[in-house]
């Protein structure tokens, strides 16, 4: 079994299955965490309908959208900043195929998309209670830095130089 990863439209029926199913995990841990609630379906549906994701589509982003013996598994969207900084969105991989080396497998395909845009590093936040995305940005040479946004959600900072 294999990993493919390929630019998709990020309004793409494949685009919009894999968003439901990243907002409903990092959402319900979120509010499993801190009001020990489920995510209520509209609000995850107004908040997946409410974004274009116009800057995940070129010139300035792209979506990418991994698959495990060509089965959806997994997103990565790179949003190119400025001419040299590219920030790493939206990492996902499928519950029921993690530890199959997906996670790598797409981050590095965003670092090249990265590179291919002309950006130099890439930069990412997470939050503290996603501990898997932590380990791997480590794992793979991110550096935890400085905030670089006010996100709400950010608990941590990432940066990574893409030489």
């Amino acid at each position: 079994m294999t990993w493919t990863v390929t630019p998709e439209p990020p309004d793409s029926p494949t685009a919009t299955a894999l968003w439901r199913a990243y907002y409903t995990e990092v959402s319900d841990r979120y509010y499993l965490l801190h009001e020990g609630r489920r995510t209520d379906p509209a609000e995850l549906d107004r908040e997946i309908t409410a974004h274009s994701w116009d800057e995940l589509r070129p010139p300035k982003g792209r979506l990418l959208v991994a698959r495990y013996a060509g089965e959806p598994a997994g997103t990565a969207g790179v949003h190119l900043l400025d001419a040299q900084t590219a920030e790493l969105k939206r990492v996902f991989i499928h519950e029921t195929m993690r530890g199959k080396g997906g996670g790598p497998t797409l981050v590095r395909a965003a670092e090249n998309t990265a590179r291919a845009l002309g950006a130099t590093r890439m930069i990412l936040d997470t939050r503290h209670d996603l501990v898997e995305a932590r380990a791997l940005y480590t794992r793979l040479g991110y550096e935890e830095t400085a905030p670089h946004n006010d996100d709400t959600y950010a608990d941590h900072w990432f940066s990574k130089n893409l030489h």
